[in-house]
């Protein structure tokens, strides 16, 4: 596993990163952005919505009391009786306090909590889908860093050799050892290197750019990343790895039996629902009951009620139904939704696995390449400089070893992140598999577990402050390089 090889050092207080800090090693880069990303931590907000579900659904089941106060002035009366036992008084003021108690519901409110605390679990692996997705990227930005910064440097050791070369070319043609065509193709291909260099320093500006988004930091000296733990031997040992351990498809499944249970829950809603039910009810007549008249002879009084409601949904329009087949169409758009996460699964492993395998097989050729390339050139610089082959020759050479260069430098930058990306598809690319310190890792159930039980009526949380950090105050990239070789990168098969 990716734990082997990425350390514990750092804890939560050291990558929440200061606006100065930079991050030097893949894994620096890899917590910074798990601290500060702010697709993961909306994400992590994600969650805690979907958490909410389930108190809210938990609420149709429980005790409600209700209370009201009403004022009326009587605008209209009617006459009282020839006994005059009853009297409409002109005005009055009721406050009523009542409960009422869910009693059988036959799994309607059961089946609703079922359903939410399934897409609980849903939300949270779309939290592992977003972690992966993240440290893909992440990997990738910090291999394109490296990529570029590599780029750059051979581009600028090429326009320094064929500007030596231009030089000695118009030297020699003074002596009159060369023509003007030589002179000319020299200082084309100057000119060639020096697009091809500002085209490179202008990828690299990107990239890093690119890798502050994603990070939330500058990059500095970025150290070679580490070996990638023992790969698949074959696409379908990645395939079963993934379905195992993929999270789009363990939500996928999660979503499924959420729509099991909202069938089952719109079933119970069709069913007669009974309660208990009790009221407490306080009148004032404001002196306005003609006395000894009326049913209530005091002009203050309470009264009060006890018993049971039972609702039998006779007609709703078709309401009932409706619902029900809503839910089963719903649950048939999960049952495909879940296949085509297995599809996606699948393709994805496929294809992650056959894409590191031919990044390798590049870059070993590169490699072999760059090594033929270089006893090219060395034997044209001295068969030029003797007069026993034309300069283009060597001109040709050069640009060629830039070439094989620049193709042996993407090729292992390709293969590492595609390694990484079969890692994520396998789900094997998430925070707690590459060993960040317990610390640092972000536990939804603490949320979860504080408020699927909360009843209170009033109350809130303080108000959402931003969790990531804001990057308008990093400075402005620009594609200087420090001198040095081009870092290695290492092979996947070690």
């Amino acid at each position: 596993m990716i734990r082997t090889v990425l350390s514990t050092a750092c804890c939560l207080g050291a990558l929440a990163l200061a606006s100065t800090a930079q991050a030097e090693t893949l894994r620096d880069a890899l917590a910074a952005a798990y601290a500060n990303n702010p697709t993961l931590t909306a994400q992590r907000a994600n969650v805690r919505v979907a958490d909410e579900n389930v108190p809210l659904a938990k609420a149709a089941g429980l005790p409600s009391v209700d209370g009201t106060v009403t004022y009326q002035e009587n605008v209209l009366q009617g006459q009282p009786l020839p006994s005059g036992f009853f009297s409409d008084p002109d005005r009055q003021i009721i406050a009523q306090l009542a409960l009422d108690v869910p009693l059988v519901q036959f799994g309607a409110v059961r089946n609703s909590i079922r359903a939410a605390e399934q897409r609980v679990m849903a939300s949270r692996f779309g939290l592992r889908s977003t972690e992966a997705e993240l440290f893909t990227a992440v990997v990738g930005a910090y291999m394109d860093v490296l990529r570029d910064e590599a780029v750059v440097r051979l581009n600028q050791r090429n326009l320094e050799v064929l500007e030596f070369t231009l030089e000695e070319t118009r030297e020699r043609k003074a002596a009159g050892n060369r023509g003007p065509t030589d002179v000319a193709q020299a200082e084309a291909r100057v000119y060639l290197a020096q697009s091809q260099l500002a085209n490179a320093q202008s990828q690299l500006v990107t990239s890093r750019e690119t890798y502050i988004r994603l990070v939330g930091t500058p990059p500095a000296a970025l150290d070679s990343p580490p070996p990638l733990p023992s790969m698949p031997q074959s696409a379908a040992a990645a395939v079963n790895k993934a379905y195992d351990n993929n999270p789009q498809l363990l939500a996928a499944t999660a979503e499924l039996r959420a729509t099991e249970f909202d069938v089952e829950s719109a079933v119970g809603q069709s069913r007669p629902q009974l309660s208990g039910i009790a009221g407490l009810n306080q009148f004032d007549f404001l002196d306005s009951l003609q006395t000894g008249t009326g049913p209530r002879n005091n002009q203050q009084g309470t009264t009060a009620f006890v018993g049971l409601r039972l609702s039998i949904p006779f007609f709703q329009g078709g309401r009932a139904s409706a619902t029900i087949r809503q839910a089963q169409a719903r649950q048939s758009v999960a049952i495909e939704q879940k296949l085509e996460a297995e599809r996606l699964l699948v393709a994805d492993a496929r294809s992650a696995f056959a894409t590191w395998q031919y990044a390798e097989i590049v870059t070993r050729a590169a490699e072999r390449g760059v090594q033929s390339n270089e006893v090219v050139v060395e034997g044209l610089r001295a068969e030029t400089r003797a007069g026993f082959r034309p300069l283009l020759d060597r001109l040709n050479a050069e640009q060629e070893l830039l070439n094989a260069e620049v193709t042996l430098v993407t090729a292992r930058r390709d293969a590492y992140v595609a390694g990484f990306a079969l890692l994520a598809a396998m789900g094997m690319a998430e925070a707690r598999n590459l060993n960040l310190d317990s610390v640092v890792l972000y536990d939804p159930t603490i949320y979860y577990d504080e408020t699927r039980n909360r009843i209170f009526q009033f109350g809130r949380d303080p108000a959402p402050q931003p969790a990531s950090i804001d990057t308008r105050e990093t400075p402005t990239q620009d594609a200087k390089v420090a001198p040095g070789d081009t870092p290695p990168v290492p092979d996947m098969s070690e």
